[in-house]
């Protein structure tokens, strides 16, 4: 690529072109000033009605989907926009929106608000027993959300939904264990409608009451100059080291991460920066986009904000978020750790230097600067930690946020720029809010047919099979057959997490496979909140996993780089992240908040994760002190996996295997010259 820095212009195509959930279709002047209205007063209304308001749960779901399904007909066309011309006005266009689109939008909000406005007794009465309004209303909503799926985040997620519904419908021709006595159409429309196990279910609901306030947090957050202080940081603390802009990326990205759930979105953010300063100091185009993309999709897995899956955690296992962010950061911070291992060994390897004194920000003057707009985070950190909801916690944030935007001189918040942040943050929220109304229906369908259960002991059944094969191997045959079932069944989870998770929202992901996931760990005695964590790792991966590792193709358009090879390369780096899921299914500790938590367990599996991921890092870099030779490369990659289940004993072994390897490499490295 000639220029080596994009404009805002091209940084937005290519977020566009690989986040179906960024291609909004373009429209005229007028249309877009009431799309941004409709935009605020969703923002404004999620506010007071988390913040002041007491409104009842069925009627703030509704008032949630009938704005994300109305404004998903107005946002996204028929075909995804491939370019952001607008297209020539026609009788049944206005200002590039066809009337038919309009006319959905309309019927959307209609079909979303008809049973939440019901009185309460009636729905009641009627469930079990719909009259024919309600059928009709409930195929409406129904086929309008699977068309907003479509839209909103691509054909995945919607095949998937229809795959579940006509196995709903014609379960008794189903095969083997999955064979079931079927549903009617008005049965099935009476559970996905008409209860709180469908549509209106926990997917939509924590949408609506957590989710939203947190994207829009992050939007407000970052406007205020919060996201620059993180890039800015993250330059004085890693940018002088050996490859520093690789290691500006990877701080930089653990602390957007904080504040946005995107992965993506990250990449765009921070990689317009980073991936061309790696470039310049001399790393190859395909490895400067997998750090970047590698460590954006860390922002997923960081706290406080984490992504929206961990969200519906908290609802599905009913424990406080504090307790959730407890868990995520020791897991995020082996990912991070991961990284810079490999760009750390790669940049030696490279004989790279980091940046000079003149391309760095001073840190005095980085801090004042923009240290007001830290406090909101703080605010907000402040009030999960303190026991508080997570929906009081971000109001309070976004109060934060607007109090120090007007205040601050540096980064000053005018009336236009909360008008834009309001509207910014709604539009964030759309794909999101339309991906879940889709999964709301996969789980209905699920909780219908009992189907959790039945591909639960599919997975055991099939993982029991292979490990009495293999522990009839030596030296196999030293773990028992148990062990082995526990294994495989991981193993053919994490499986099942990345083909799901390529090309669908890792909060679908996590929602779907832990209906299958969580009844399979549960037969093999694995913790809820562990069996949870292992499938929203193994989702989040799907961002940086070919075929589809959508993270990994941003940057490379960023980067000017082979896509492919820059999602393989992406998956390596990320290896730690494919690697700290096993150690915490077999050593818990490692959550913090886990039953039988001691401080001896913890460091235990800590310090032997870490020597784990170190060792891959170094097998897969292929370098230590100097060059590995092939075989040595693949002994100290095999034996890392020693690791996988930490105690002393298989550490003491795994380091005594590993230390042949480290006494070659201290021989060998290269001398340095004397004066």
């Amino acid at each position: 690529m000639a220029n080596e820095e994009l404009n805002a212009q091209e940084l937005a195509e290519i977020e566009r072109k690989f986040d179906p959930e960024t291609a909004f279709r373009p429209t005229g002047k007028n249309i877009a000033i009431v799309i941004s209205t409709i935009l605020v007063a969703m923002s404004i209304y999620h506010f007071y009605a988390s913040g002041f308001g007491t409104i009842r749960e069925l009627l703030h779901r509704g008032i949630h989907l009938s704005f994300v399904l109305g404004l998903t007909f107005l946002l996204f066309s028929f075909k995804r926009a491939k370019t952001t011309d607008l297209p020539p006005n026609s009788w049944y266009r206005i200002s590039g929106i066809p009337l038919h689109d309009i006319g959905l939008a309309i019927l959307a909000v209609i079909v979303s608000l008809y049973l939440p406005l019901l009185p309460a007794e009636i729905v009641a009465q009627r469930v079990g027993n719909p009259a024919e309004i309600d059928i009709f209303m409930g195929t409406g909503l129904l086929l309008l959300t699977l068309e907003a799926s479509r839209r909103a985040v691509g054909p995945t997620l919607t095949i998937i939904g229809i795959i579940f519904i006509l196995f709903a419908l014609f379960g008794p021709y189903a095969p083997g264990a999955l064979k079931h006595g079927g549903s009617s159409w008005l049965g099935l429309i009476n559970h996905l409608y008409m209860t709180n196990q469908g549509i209106y279910g926990i997917a939509i609901g924590v949408m609506a009451q957590y989710v939203f306030l947190f994207i829009l947090f992050g939007v407000l957050a970052t406007r205020i100059g919060l996201g620059q202080l993180f890039i800015d940081m993250a330059m004085v603390i890693a940018g002088r080291h050996a490859g520093g802009p690789a290691k500006v990326a990877i701080f930089s990205s653990a602390f957007m991460g904080t504040i946005s759930g995107s992965s993506i979105a990250n990449t765009v953010t921070t990689g317009a920066l980073t991936i061309p300063a790696m470039k310049r100091v001399g790393y190859p185009s395909h490895f400067a986009g997998a750090v970047e993309a590698t460590s954006s999709t860390g922002g997923q897995i960081t706290p406080p904000i984490l992504g929206a899956a961990a969200f519906i955690m908290v609802e599905y296992l009913e424990i406080p978020l504090r307790d959730i962010l407890a868990a995520a950061l020791f897991p995020a911070l082996l990912h991070y750790f991961g990284i810079f291992i490999m760009v750390h060994l790669e940049a030696k390897k490279l004989g790279l230097r980091g940046l000079s004194a003149d391309e760095l920000p001073k840190a005095a003057v980085v801090l004042k600067q923009h240290w007001l707009s830290i406090i909101p985070l703080i605010i907000l950190v402040y009030f999960i930690l303190s026991g508080r909801t997570p929906d009081f916690a971000a109001v309070y944030g976004i109060i934060a946020c607007v109090v120090v935007g007007f205040l601050n001189p540096v980064n000053r918040l005018t009336f236009r720029d909360l008008w834009l942040g309001l509207s910014i943050g709604a539009k964030s929220t759309v794909a999101v809010g339309a991906a879940a109304a889709m999964v709301g229906i996969v789980v209905g369908v699920v909780t219908l047919t009992g189907v959790g259960f039945r591909l639960g002991y599919v997975v055991v059944s099939t993982a029991n099979d292979i490990g009495v094969v293999l522990s009839d191997i030596w030296p196999l045959s030293y773990f028992t057959l148990t062990q082995w079932a526990l294994f495989c069944s991981l193993v053919l989870i994490a499986i099942a997490c990345i083909i799901m998770g390529a090309g669908i929202p890792t909060t679908a992901t996590y929602i779907i496979l832990v209906a299958v996931a969580a009844p399979a760990l549960a037969q093999l005695q694995v913790e809820p909140l562990v069996a949870h964590f292992f499938v929203f790792y193994y989702g989040v991966l799907a961002d940086i996993t070919p075929p589809v590792a959508l993270a990994a193709y941003a940057a490379a358009g960023i980067a000017g780089a082979n896509p492919f090879k820059t999602g393989n390369t992406a998956f390596r780096l990320g290896i730690a992240k494919a690697l700290v899921p096993f150690v915490f299914v077999y050593s818990p500790a490692l959550l913090l908040v886990t039953d039988g938590f001691t401080w001896a367990a913890f460091s235990i599996t800590l310090a032997g994760a870490m020597m784990g991921i170190a060792g891959l890092g170094i097998a897969f870099s292929g370098y230590f002190l100097t060059h590995l030779r092939t075989w040595e490369r693949w002994w100290i990659g095999i034996v890392s996996f020693l690791f996988i289940a930490p105690g002393l004993t298989t550490m003491f072994i795994a380091l005594a295997l590993m230390l042949p390897i480290f006494i070659l490499q201290f021989k060998n490295r290269p001398r340095v010259p004397d004066a």
